[in-house]
């Protein structure tokens, strides 16, 4: 499956982003999907993650609360709601495929886009 990032962009702290990933190619709903990020000199870390169907959710300790994951499997799209951004969150973002079960191990993600950058000034 090919993914195509979408939705970054610059945003003043608390403000609110929405990211969109498009996948084509395959069948979106035979993958979980997952949300990464990477900032400056840092190594790329687990966000989010949302199994097939989307009934389950899992998300890193600094951004529950804040960020929701979701998909619509019938427009082959999946979606970061970014809330209450902070400074820290300022990365390059990147969604992710896999077909094995969940995971934050990067290197279990088969399919990756192409990354969209979000900034958040203070």
């Amino acid at each position: 499956v090919q993914l195509q990032a979408s939705g970054g962009g610059l945003v003043q702290a608390e403000g609110s982003l929405r990211l969109a990933c498009t996948a084509s190619g395959r069948t979106f709903s035979n993958y979980g999907m997952g949300w990464f990020h990477q900032a400056p000199r840092m190594e790329r870390e687990f966000v989010a993650d949302i199994s097939r169907s989307g009934s389950s959710t899992y998300y890193a300790d600094s951004v529950k609360g804040r960020f929701t994951i979701s998909r619509n499997n019938a427009e082959n799209t999946g979606y970061l709601q970014m809330n209450s951004l902070k400074s820290e969150d300022t990365a390059v973002y990147y969604c992710a495929a896999r077909l094995g079960p969940y995971s934050i191990d990067s290197n279990n993600y088969n399919c990756w886009g192409q990354g969209t950058q979000v900034t958040v000034s203070s």
